[in-house]
């Protein structure tokens, strides 16, 4: 078979393995600016940075740690998601082309990408945390419960309402609040709502009486033996009752204390002002989708429900500072780049600021405070839920300051100026173990470039690009254009994309109206296949036949290649991708498998969940490629790389093959199914 790139013969299985293994526990921190906003499914750079090294003409451009190698080509994304292909071959030289239906991808791409002093984005957010502490500051502010000293609130705790015959409780993930370093527990106790650390009362509850406070196992009461129901007639935000708080006294450092009446009267003010808030209920109904259908299940049919009074005020002042600083076209207060990160901060900000976030750092070893919103990728309800201080101020000196997660100025610490400092001077690792290695800075790279708004401005310099918001089904490019095409497509029955994306959709399109097209509601297969109506997978093979399509007419027809990498249990996913590709006019080059899935993720732990990709290696068969693909008879169900492998030389085998679509349909069926 003739090579036209050296990915067609060979790819360092082994040096990709090493690296993904390594990046999979923190993608956030080998990759900090990809992660400006809250997305689904990255994939590991160093796995598309190895990927596009291959695609490099010049032996020397090959080298994993070597600058560049991809000037002058021409590389697109059709389904770019988080952006990972599009920042990964920009630090090599090439000039991109991303394309999504979804607009968080665009802005996330566009921001990220777009060079911008880092001074500028500093003085920016500085005009933005101050606008915001100055309306909500004291609605967070406590007092030390030891010395009485006022000082700010971290967070408060919430235990989840319920009712019985005999009348209502309250529910909590654990009576324990923390494990102190010096041994000693605080803890609530469940008859009086005190706060206790050991046996010396530390904080006591307001006088009155007291609803029993029970752990989340208790399922049915006692005496009524009923079971506890939740008050699906109140509000989402209604079903739960405070019932501690948190803050850092300059003197006695981190306390929990019982709500005294300060605290309750700051609750009180905030949902008083909540109805007065100018949110137009329509433009915050619930999206479909299975996601949102746990949603419906709980009677929550907004999303402005999911948020505490406090939470929506912080929405209101964010809406109301950038409507007041929106860049006009000429003559701008706030420059736009500085305009659209800071924007979606905050969106990002809230999967840390809702009333869907959970308290974990009762356990022992204290993995930090919040349970955050989407933490297995779907909507999860908290026994006891955590109410973020949005506009905690940073102590550098603080003993706890690592550990304010979610709070606005650690997220431009961690999303923006890390990002930002690393984009100017990229590191990579080297493995010296599997758990350990050594970083290596990159001369001559930049994880950033020039936005243009035109394919031919493409077909000159490098380390440009082009984002298209709409379906990749129809892409406004010319023919024979690309010299690559490298992607992750979504998964069959996945809706991620845009059924939870919509919980961030809401509050950007308040944040950001002129900066994308803000639909109602996406079409779930435009970007992601909804499972429960997608039957048989007819609706993804009709997507992606209509994506490859579109890939096979704009890739360069004498030596383009189409890259992606997948995986899949469901036969059914298997079959749609088949037929899409034979119906697309490509053949199987050749296919490697990596590691891709940390197998302690939250996300797919105890789930029996493939942790490797097949990096799928395609070119429109009009090229001649004449490699001969084996058939397979029987796949591999114990062990993911080996199924991975497998599935791939089956997918070669059935596209080279004469085989039906229904007959291709049931060879995936038996051969997957047991």
């Amino acid at each position: 078979m003739k090579s036209a790139h050296p990915i067609d013969a060979q790819f360092d299985e082994a040096f990709a393995d090493e690296l993904a293994r390594l990046e999979t526990y923190n993608k956030h921190l080998y990759r900090p600016n990809t992660y400006l906003h809250k997305w689904w499914a990255r994939r590991c750079g160093s796995t598309f940075r190895l990927i596009l090294k291959a695609l490099a003409d010049d032996p020397a451009g090959r080298d994993y740690y070597a600058p560049g190698g991809l000037a002058g080509k021409i590389i697109l994304d059709p389904m770019m998601g988080g952006g990972t292909t599009l920042h990964e071959a920009i630090r090599l030289g090439a000039n991109v082309i991303g394309a999504d239906i979804d607009p968080i991808p665009i802005l996330q791409a566009r921001a990220s990408l777009t060079e911008l002093p880092l001074t500028a984005l500093e003085a920016a957010f500085a005009d933005l945390y101050t606008a915001l502490r100055e309306r909500l500051a004291p609605f967070f502010r406590t007092s030390c419960p030891i010395c009485q000293r006022e000082t700010e609130m971290w967070y408060t705790l919430y235990a989840l309402r319920r009712h019985c015959a005999c009348g209502e409780s309250l529910f909590v993930d654990s009576l324990t609040l923390r494990h102190n370093n010096d041994g000693s527990i605080t803890r609530i106790c469940p008859e009086t709502h005190d706060i206790w650390r050991d046996d010396v009362l530390v904080s006591p509850a307001l006088p009155g009486e007291k609803r029993p406070l029970l752990t989340r196992a208790h399922k049915t009461c006692p005496d009524c033996h009923q079971p506890y129901r939740e008050p699906l007639e109140d509000p989402f935000y209604q079903r739960y009752a405070p019932i501690a708080l948190t803050g850092r006294c300059p003197e006695h450092d981190l306390f929990f204390a019982a709500l005294r009446q300060d605290d309750v009267a700051r609750l009180e003010e905030a949902d008083a002002l909540r109805g007065q808030l100018p949110f137009a209920p329509a433009d915050f109904a619930l999206a479909s989708g299975s996601k949102s259908h746990s949603l419906k299940e709980r009677q929550v049919g907004s999303y402005l429900d999911l948020f505490s009074s406090r939470q929506l005020l912080y929405l209101d002042t964010a809406v109301s500072f950038f409507t007041d600083h929106r860049p006009p076209i000429t003559d701008y207060r706030l420059p736009a780049t500085a305009h659209l990160n800071l924007a979606l901060l905050v969106s990002t900000s809230l999967e840390f600021n809702s009333m869907l976030c959970g308290y974990k750092g009762y356990g022992r070893r204290r993995p930090g405070a919040i349970r955050h919103t989407f933490t297995y990728h779907a909507y999860t309800f908290p026994y006891t839920a955590l109410e973020n201080n949005p506009v905690y101020a940073r102590r550098e000196r603080s003993r706890t300051s690592r550990r304010v997660s979610g709070t606005l100025s650690n997220l431009f610490e961690s999303r923006i100026r890390r990002g930002r400092l690393w984009a100017q001077s990229p590191v990579e690792r080297r493995p010296k173990s599997k758990t350990r290695s050594e970083k290596v800075s990159i001369p001559d790279e930049r994880d950033a470039g020039r936005e243009v708004t035109h394919f031919a401005d493409l077909q000159e310099g490098s380390r440009r690009f082009l984002l298209i918001q709409g379906s990749s089904a129809a892409l406004d490019l010319p023919d024979d254009c690309v010299d690559a095409i490298v992607t992750d497509p979504p998964y069959f029955d996945s809706v991620q994309y845009s059924d939870l994306a919509a919980f961030f959709h809401v509050w950007l399109r308040q944040l950001l109206p002129d900066d994308a097209v803000w639909q109602n509601g996406l079409r779930l297969g435009d970007t992601a296949v909804e499972p429960t109506t997608n039957g048989k997978g007819e609706e993804y093979t009709a997507v992606l036949t209509a994506i490859f399509g579109e890939c096979h007419r704009v890739l360069r027809q004498d030596h383009g290649r189409f890259i992606f990498t997948y995986h899949h249990w469901n036969p059914k996913g298997w079959a749609a991708l088949t037929l899409a590709l034979r119906r697309a006019g490509f053949v199987l080059v050749n296919r490697y498998v990596v590691h891709a899935e940390n197998v302690i993720s939250r996300h797919i732990v105890g789930q029996n969940a493939l942790v490797h990709d097949v990096i799928l290696v395609l070119a429109p068969a009009e090229q001649g490629v004449d490699k001969v693909w084996e058939a397979v008879t029987a796949v591999n169900l114990n062990d993911s790389y080996q199924f991975c492998r497998d599935c791939g030389s089956v997918l070669g085998n059935l596209l080279n093959s004469d085989l039906g679509e229904e007959e291709i349909t049931v060879v995936w069926q038996d051969l997957l199914i047991q």
